[in-house]
């Protein structure tokens, strides 16, 4: 522990980048204090494992009215000193086999664990700022990812209000889905911070964010076994409660290179797309905004996923084009074009007419029915109506806002599947009626 306390006790030698330094000063840390400590430790898993200043999150949690005094002055102090102590900035990195072969790093999903003090103190750190920008509008509304109030439904609601309407106006809509490779792992810090100086933080903040990102390792944990220390120069931390709100910082300017084209933008999912009477015209529109967009990412050093970018014409009456046309990337590359792309969770298809979508919803709630029964002899009554509540209506309710445009005959296949579920609570007999059905469970 004394490790972690001495760094902040020398004076602070490590400062932001000197024009950094120019911008008006308009946020600026505030005072944490001790009521709001104490909630935050309550909020922690108590069955996570400890970072690699092993410090257990339950006792953190159980201890939390005994340590609160001197954790929100150790907060405190960081903040005028704008220094952050270096146990802090070590993650442990724990790699999860996904399948296939044991050698390959690439079957490996690392999760990473960081320190539990580091993450409470981040929460106040992150409240204050998110605190600021809401208030001051500073993200742009076209941007949804991590923001309260926010969400994808919310998002996905936007583009299609967008889209209907174009196609209402018997326009073409055509769009380009765009997936950055590794974008949280890419974030360069020096870009970051000067993000960060462009949105009026101080310059005690950004030496903050300065300290925040430097002199950052991680170790592999495995079987227990410790690596040795692994530098980490680039890229949020992963598992940080800042990591969102600064990765939608390093992003929120993207949406203005959109030109003539609509965009929005969800962490690191982007959709760009655009209307028009003629279809020629809105694909050269559509072509030259992303070019600007790939411009703006590169700027940013963010790369596109090579193979995941796509692209779909939106279209339900209007004729179809003579021959297919391509968009095309930097590089010179075609996008490849599709009928049916996922998109925040929800499938959408060229025609809007969410086929691909219920279908899915129906396979995914058929398997799980299948197997609530073949186990039904396990539970009680009390423990199928948890089970449906937990596994089947969450599938149903997600997006259902945005898929109950569907036509009804293929609704009525979702409310096959619900009758099931319904079934299989009740042990009623497949003839009953669906309105007794309903009936029978509230």
């Amino acid at each position: 522990m004394l490790s972690t306390w001495l760094p902040l006790l020398r004076p602070t030698s490590l400062h932001p980048p000197q024009q950094l330094a120019q911008a008006s000063p308009r946020f600026s840390f505030t005072q944490i204090q001790i009521a709001d400590v104490l909630k935050e430790p309550q909020n922690l898993d108590p069955y996570k494992s400890a970072g690699l200043d092993n410090l257990d999150p339950l006792f953190l949690k159980l201890s939390a009215k005994i340590v609160a005094i001197p954790i929100t002055s150790l907060f405190n102090f960081s903040s005028v000193s704008s220094e952050i102590p270096k146990d802090w900035k070590a993650a442990a990195v724990i790699p999860l086999f996904k399948g296939g072969d044991t050698l390959d790093p690439n079957c490996y999903r690392p999760i990473s664990i960081l320190p539990c003090l580091s993450k409470v103190f981040e929460s106040q750190v992150n409240k204050q700022i998110t605190d600021h920008f809401e208030s001051h509008r500073t993200f742009s509304a076209m941007q949804s990812g991590f923001r309260a109030g926010h969400g994808c439904t919310s998002a996905t609601l936007k583009v299609l209000n967008d889209i209907i309407t174009a196609i209402d106006k018997r326009q073409y809509c055509a769009a380009v889905f765009i997936d950055l490779a590794n974008a949280f792992d890419s974030v360069n810090h020096h870009i970051l911070i000067g993000r960060l100086n462009s949105l009026g933080f101080s310059n005690d903040c950004l030496a903050w964010f300065t300290s925040y990102f430097s002199v950052r390792v991680q170790c592999v944990k495995s079987e227990g076994l410790l690596s040795g220390p692994l530098a980490v120069s680039m890229g949020l931390p992963q598992g940080s409660i800042l990591g969102p709100t600064l990765f939608s910082v390093c992003i929120n300017d993207v949406a203005l290179a959109a030109g003539d084209s609509l965009i929005h933008l969800y962490a690191d999912d982007t959709i760009l797309y655009t209307s028009g009477p003629s279809l020629d015209t809105v694909l050269t529109n559509l072509q030259t905004s992303f070019n600007a967009i790939q411009h703006s990412f590169r700027g940013l050093q963010l790369l596109l996923n090579a193979s995941k970018p796509k692209w779909m014409l939106f279209n339900r009456s209007l004729p179809a084009p003579a021959h297919q046309t391509s968009i095309t990337t930097l590089d010179g590359s075609d996008l490849e074009y599709v009928d049916n792309y996922k998109y925040l969770g929800v499938w959408l298809n060229c025609k809007l007419s969410f086929q691909t979508h219920i279908k899915h919803l129906q396979s995914n709630i058929k398997s799980r029915i299948s197997f609530l029964f073949r186990n039904k002899a396990s539970f009680t009554h009390a423990a199928k109506h948890t089970l449906v509540k937990l596994t089947i209506l969450p599938i149903l309710d997600f997006g259902d806002v945005i898929y109950k445009i569907a036509s009804n005959t293929l609704l009525s296949k979702l409310d096959v599947v619900y009758h099931s579920a319904i079934h299989f609570v009740t042990k009623a007999p497949y003839t009953t009626h669906h309105c007794d059905l309903y009936a029978l469970v509230g």
